[in-house]
C-alpha cells in the first residue's frame, strides 16, 4: 500500500491511496470465499460448487464491492496513523479507481486547525463599573409592594388599568371556535401583559356581568401556526374586578417579606441594595467575559471544520434539552410551543458553535506555549469540589473518574489560561 499525504483547505487532510497488486488480489480470494458460503447451486453442497461457476453467479461487481470493503476494514487505521492523521469527525473514502487489477481510494479527515496564536496578552476589554441608585433601590421595595398587595372584590364601577378582572372568554377564527380558546372564571390583571397585545386593553371600561365582543390579531410569530396573524373574536363576560390595595413600605413590609437578618425598612433597604450590587457584578463580569471571548477569538484567526461544528451544535442541543428536562419541559413540547424545528435550532446555534471551538481550541494552545502545568494537589482539590457538590467520598469519585483525570487536568489547565488572559487586559 502507498499513500500520499495533501493538506486541504478548512481543515481537511487528504490521503491517496493505491493498494499493491498483491494486496488487492489477496482481498478479492478472500471476498469469493465470504460470497461463496451464502451462495447456492442445484447438484452442489454450499461450498463445494466449482470456483468459476460461483464468481459467475456472485457477479464481479458484488465481489470488488466486498473486496473493497474487507480491505479499507484492514486497513483503515494504518491509513490514518502512518499519516499522522488524527480525524475530529468520520472520515469520507472515495473510490478513485475499481478494477480486478487496481483499486485507489481518497480518504478525507476532518482534522484540528493548527492554532498560531495571534494575542492573548494586553487585550483592550473593559469590565463596566457598578453603581446601584436609588430609583433601582425604590424600584425593587415597589416590587416587594406589589408582592404583598391585596385584592379587594369592587362591588360597583369598572375595569380599570392595574385591576384583577374574573372573565368568561372564548376565541373565534373566522366564526369558529379554536382550541385552547376558551376559559371561565380566569382572572387577569389588567396591564401584566398575559394577553395578546390589545385584548386587556378593551377590558377597561367594562362593568359587573357586561359582555362584550374584543377583536384582536394574534402576533405574526405566534407558536400555533393556524393562528399567527390571524384575526379573531373573543366573546368575553365579567364576572367579577378586584382592585389592588398596595401595603405601605415600613418597617411592616420588611418583616412581612421574612428575609433573615431583616427586621425594619433600613434593613430591607440595605439588603436590596446589595441584591442589586450582587446582581449587577454578576452581570458585568458575564459581560467582561463574552467581550474577552470574542476579543480572544478575533486575535487568532482559524478555519474550523465542519465536523467539529457539528459536534458543538450537537452538545449545545444536549444542554437545551437537560435545561429544558430540568423546567420539566421536553425538546419536543419546546419545539411545538415556538414553532422551531432541530434544524432550525441547530442553525440558529451554529455561530455560537463555532466560537466555542474556536474559543476552546485558541485556550487550549495558550496552556501549552505558556507551559501550564496542573499539580497533583490542584487535581485533589477540583475532584472534592465534585465529590463536595455531589455529597460523595473523594476516594470514591477519584475512582469514578479514574478514566476522566486527563480531561479534568486539561480543564484546570485551559481554566488558568483564561486567568492569565483577564491577568494581562488592559
Amino acid at each position: 500500500m502507498e499513500t500520499v499525504c495533501n493538506k486541504l483547505e478548512k481543515s481537511m487532510m487528504e490521503v491517496k491511496v493505491t493498494f499493491t497488486k498483491e494486496e488487492w488480489e489477496d482481498a478479492q480470494k478472500k471476498a469469493l470465499n465470504k460470497l461463496a458460503k451464502k451462495v447456492k447451486i442445484d447438484g452442489f453442497r454450499a461450498g463445494k460448487a466449482p470456483l468459476q461457476m460461483v464468481k459467475s453467479r456472485i457477479g464481479k461487481a458484488n465481489i470488488l464491492e466486498e473486496a473493497t470493503d474487507i480491505i479499507l476494514q484492514k486497513n483503515y487505521a494504518s491509513i490514518l496513523l502512518d499519516n499522522g492523521i488524527q480525524p475530529v469527525g468520520q472520515p469520507e473514502v472515495k473510490i478513485d479507481e475499481l478494477t480486478e487489477e487496481t483499486l485507489k481510494v481518497t480518504v478525507l479527515a476532518p482534522v484540528a486547525p493548527e492554532v498560531k496564536l495571534g494575542q492573548y496578552k494586553g487585550l483592550e476589554v473593559k469590565k463596566t463599573g457598578v453603581k446601584v441608585t436609588k430609583k433601582e433601590i425604590e424600584a425593587e421595595l415597589k416590587n416587594y409592594q406589589n408582592q404583598f398587595a391585596e385584592l379587594l372584590i369592587k362591588e360597583e364601577g369598572t375595569v380599570e388599568n392595574g385591576d384583577t378582572a374574573v372573565i368568561d372568554y372564548e376565541g373565534f377564527k373566522d366564526g369558529v371556535a379554536f382550541e385552547g380558546g376558551k376559559d371561565q372564571n380566569h382572572p387577569l390583571e389588567i396591564g401584566s401583559g398575559q394577553f395578546i397585545p390589545g385584548f386587556e386593553e378593551q377590558l377597561i371600561g367594562m362593568g359587573i356581568d357586561e359582555e362584550k365582543d374584543i377583536q384582536v390579531t394574534f402576533p405574526k410569530d405566534y407558536h400555533a401556526a393556524d393562528l399567527a396573524g390571524a384575526e379573531v373574536v373573543f366573546k368575553v363576560k365579567v364576572h367579577e374586578i378586584k382592585t389592588k390595595v398596595l401595603p405601605e413600605i415600613d418597617d411592616e413590609l420588611a418583616k412581612d417579606v421574612n428575609i433573615d437578618g431583616v427586621e425594619t425598612l433600613a434593613d430591607l433597604e440595605v439588603y436590596t441594595k446589595e441584591q442589586i450590587r450582587n446582581r449587577k457584578q454578576n452581570e458585568a463580569e458575564r459581560k467582561f467575559n463574552d467581550d474577552l471571548f470574542d476579543a480572544v477569538i478575533a486575535s487568532t484567526p482559524l478555519e474550523i471544520p465542519e465536523a467539529m461544528i457539528e459536534t458543538e451544535t450537537q452538545n449545545m442541543m444536549r444542554e437545551v434539552e437537560q435545561n429544558l428536562s430540568q423546567q420539566g419541559m421536553t425538546l419536543e413540547l419546546f419545539q411545538q410551543f415556538t414553532g422551531k424545528t432541530a434544524e432550525d435550532m441547530k442553525n440558529e446555534m451554529r455561530e455560537q458553535a463555532e466560537k466555542r471551538v474556536k474559543y476552546s481550541l485558541i485556550i487550549s494552545q495558550i496552556a501549552k506555549e505558556e507551559n501550564i502545568e496542573v499539580t497533583d494537589e490542584e487535581l485533589d482539590d477540583e475532584i472534592k469540589e465534585i465529590a463536595t457538590y455531589y455529597n460523595r467520598e473523594f476516594d470514591e469519585v477519584k475512582k469514578l473518574f479514574e478514566g476522566q483525570l486527563g480531561q479534568i487536568k486539561a480543564d484546570i489547565a485551559s481554566r488558568k489560561a483564561v486567568q492569565l488572559i483577564k491577568d494581562n487586559v488592559k
